[in-house]
Order: structure tokens, then C-alpha cells, then sequence
């Protein structure tokens, strides 16, 4: 695969009339089509996606069922909104997403949100659970990341930590992180953890936990069996709900419909995104009536539950129920695993930098370090090594600044899985032999 250079006239154009704000670049990436994993440049070089938009293409750039049925709901499209009216569409996606997700009470006890992002579902699971209970506290996890902006940034890790100001009423506590555990040995991570929680929820003000089952932009961290369980016993004894935030990591990318069932448990409120809405704004909170449906008019954006979303939605539902997606996931995150442990243990010059290979299903990462032994978080080579993996063709984005985030489509087939390993080993030994200058990746900022 040859390196090619995204069209400068595209770039340009984008820099004059696209705000700042909303851009998070590791390299110049323009694209002018997709199918299934793979992107296209406008000068027709392909790129294998090991991204799929940070998952929001999870089941594949313009897969076919998905756009058949944003096509049909728009033809006869019944307005564009739930704001003043119902529709077909939204209520028949609202049912399917409450048979999908399980809950510790009955259905005609539950409600569903429908959004268009992860950040505004838990956003509004946030204040529902505040209003519920009467408390005002979160627990929240160091690293996390619920939102881009309002109470969602607010108890999000990951801004806090960039300056963020944090919710008043907000307490960040470790993530239990095996590699890197806050209390310098991997076995007492996770007790420590629930023994800060229980602290915490003692004092009587807590509404709810907020919680990734992989923290995914916090470094592709999967916690140890019985956190999450140890999570729901802690706030079945102290009346606080459990609030687990699916948006990234659900519908099947670790290998199961949900992330949380790793750990055997039910949380009160789930919340979906990204990947629901097929490429399409689309997002969801599923829980009790109690935090869902009050106060009244609470939660207004006039083009939520839109037909068009809500068509797509139930279209990647469909996808999930039926098996084949989910079931490659298995197969394909193992084969990719493989693979980059493979390339760990070699004596090519960027190996040594491997640091740990990590996560579930499609959702992998690969943290890089100056050494083992230090574990020196290699921030810099990380940079250049994505730059370096979409000269070679390849797309995959960094996360807490040394870990190369994997998250492909979860159709993805074992032949571009072997190709993509081996561009990122390429691209791994390039950054660390400086193939890639501090000039070339100077412009982009990245996190």
C-alpha cells in the first residue's frame, strides 16, 4: 500500500469554515467515501478504518440495511422530531431498545431516552437520577469520559483533567487500571477502589455512580472481574443507582450485547450511543420511569428521535439480534491480538516500545512506552506512530496520549485484519527509528 497525501485543497477549505472546536486530528485525514472498513481519499488511495469514527461507524461505512432504511423513513418522513409529536419510528426503536436491554424492573416501569450523542443521554440520566433520589452527589471515575459538553464534560475524567471545570458535586476516584494500578500492586486495585466508593456513599449524599465497563478514552482499560459487581452490591446497600455507560463499548463491540454482563450484572440506567445510530446522530438512556420521566419537558431538542436516526437505530438493532456482527467480533479482536502480542515479543525496534496489549473483542488497545521497565508513558512516539500507520494506510487514533485505541467495524474481515497488524507494526518500527519528524505531526494537536 502506497503512502499518499490528503487533498490540500479539501484541508484548506475545511480550515477556513470549520470551527476549532469541534476538531480533534492526529494527521490529514480527508476522505470522500467508505464501504464496510475501508475510507477513500479523494486521490482514490484506500485506508483500512481501525477506528470506524470512534466506533460511530461500528457496523461498517454505508452499510447497506442501514441506508435502505434511512432512505425509506425519509420518504414519507412524519416530521423530524418527538419534541410536540410521536412517530412510528421512535416508539417502535424506544420498544426494541427495552426487549434488547435488561432491567432490575419491569418494562411498563421503565422509560427510554432518545438522543442524538452519548454526552446528552448521560447527561439526562445524570439529572434524572439527582432528581429521583433528592441528592445532588455523583461518583465518577478519573479518566472517564461521559461528554463533550455540559454535566456529561463536567464528570468526565479526561476534561477535568485537561481544566475542566469539574461538577461541584462530583467526586473522580481511580479507575482500577491492572497496568498501572494507583496502588502499586494490581491485586488490591480493585478493593481499594470500592473501599473509596462505600466511603463516599456513607456520607449519604450520593444520587448515583457513572461508570465505563472499558474505559475506553481513559487507555482501553478493562477493570478486574467483580468491580462492576462490587459497583451494584455498594449501591443496592446505600439506595444510589447505577448509571453504566455503554455508548462506546455496547452493542456487541467487546463480544457481547452488552459490556456489564462480563461482570454478571444489571445496572439501573444504561446508556447507548455511537454506534446505534449507524453513522447517524443517535443515543439513548434505558432505565426506571422514576429518573426518565420527570421533570416534564426537562430534556428539549427539537430534532431528537427523529425518523430518519430512529430508522437506523432499529436497523443496527436488527443487526444485533441477528448474530453474524457480533459473533465476528470474537474471532477478529482475538485474531488482532494475536497478532500485535506477536509483534511484542520480536526483536523489530519498535516492539520494545509495546508495552501492553490489552481489552475485549474489537476494542483493543496498545499502550507504548519508552521501556518495560519504566513504563514511561511514550506520548510522542505514539503520535508518530498514528501519523505514521495513515501514510501507510491505516487509521487508528491515540487515546490518553500512549495508547492506540483499535476499534474497527465490527464486520471487519481476518484479511484486512492482517494487513492493518501488519501496518501498525511498520508503522511502530517507523516512529521509533525517526522516519516520522516533530515537523510532520508539529499541526496536529490531537488531544
Amino acid at each position: 500500500m502506497t503512502t499518499g497525501t490528503a487533498d490540500a485543497g479539501l484541508l484548506a477549505r475545511d480550515a477556513r469554515v470549520i470551527a476549532g472546536v469541534e476538531k480533534l486530528r492526529f494527521f490529514p485525514l480527508a476522505v470522500v467515501s467508505g464501504s464496510g472498513h475501508t475510507l477513500v481519499e479523494e486521490d482514490g488511495r484506500e485506508l483500512i478504518d481501525l477506528s470506524a469514527s470512534w466506533t460511530a461507524s461500528g457496523f461498517g461505512h454505508g452499510e447497506p440495511t442501514i441506508a435502505a432504511a434511512v432512505a425509506c423513513a425519509m420518504v414519507d418522513a412524519p416530521g423530524a422530531s418527538i419534541l410536540s409529536a410521536t412517530h412510528p419510528e421512535a416508539v417502535a426503536l424506544a420498544e426494541e431498545l427495552l426487549a434488547l436491554v435488561p432491567g432490575r424492573v419491569p418494562d411498563d416501569e421503565r422509560r427510554v431516552y432518545l438522543g442524538h450523542a452519548g454526552t446528552d443521554a448521560n447527561d439526562v440520566a445524570i439529572r434524572g437520577c439527582r432528581h429521583a433520589t433528592g441528592r445532588p452527589g455523583i461518583i465518577a471515575f478519573e479518566n472517564g469520559y461521559h461528554g463533550g459538553i455540559g454535566t456529561a464534560q463536567r464528570v468526565s475524567g479526561v476534561h477535568v483533567a485537561c481544566g475542566v471545570p469539574a461538577d461541584p458535586d462530583v467526586v473522580l476516584l481511580p479507575y482500577p487500571d491492572v497496568y498501572r494500578p494507583h496502588t502499586g500492586d494490581a491485586a488490591t486495585v480493585v478493593d481499594d477502589v470500592l473501599a473509596r466508593v462505600e466511603a463516599e456513599l456513607v456520607r449519604g449524599t450520593t444520587a448515583a455512580i457513572i461508570v465505563e465497563p472499558v474505559q475506553s478514552d481513559g487507555g482501553v482499560i478493562v477493570p478486574p472481574d467483580g468491580f462492576l459487581a462490587g459497583l451494584r452490591r455498594l449501591c443496592d446497600a446505600h439506595d444510589a443507582r447505577l448509571i453504566v455507560d455503554e455508548v462506546k463499548v455496547g452493542l456487541g463491540r467487546t463480544g457481547r450485547t452488552h459490556a456489564f454482563s462480563y461482570d454478571g450484572i444489571v445496572p439501573d440506567v444504561v446508556t447507548l450511543g455511537k454506534a446505534l445510530g449507524g453513522g447517524l446522530p443517535l443515543s439513548a438512556a434505558v432505565g426506571p420511569a422514576d429518573v426518565l420521566d420527570a421533570p416534564i419537558a426537562s430534556a428539549l431538542m427539537t430534532t431528537t428521535g427523529n425518523p430518519a436516526s430512529c430508522a437506523a437505530g432499529r436497523a443496527v438493532l436488527e443487526i444485533v439480534r441477528t448474530g453474524d456482527a457480533v459473533a465476528n467480533v470474537s474471532d477478529r479482536g482475538a485474531q488482532l491480538r494475536a497478532l500485535l502480542e506477536r509483534y511484542a515479543v520480536t526483536e523489530r525496534p519498535g516492539a520494545r516500545h509495546v508495552g501492553d496489549v490489552r481489552g475485549r473483542g474489537l476494542s483493543l488497545g496498545v499502550e507504548l512506552v519508552g521501556d518495560r521497565e519504566s513504563r514511561h508513558p511514550a506520548s510522542d512516539l505514539t503520535a508518530k506512530a498514528v501519523y505514521r500507520a495513515w501514510e501507510l494506510g491505516v487509521v487508528a487514533y491515540p487515546v490518553r496520549g500512549n495508547v492506540i485505541e483499535l476499534t474497527p467495524p465490527l464486520t471487519i474481515t481476518a484479511d484486512a485484519v492482517d494487513a492493518a497488524a501488519e501496518i501498525l507494526a511498520r508503522a511502530i518500527d517507523d516512529a521509533a527509528t525517526g522516519v516520522v519528524t516533530d515537523e510532520r505531526i508539529a499541526p496536529f494537536h490531537g488531544w
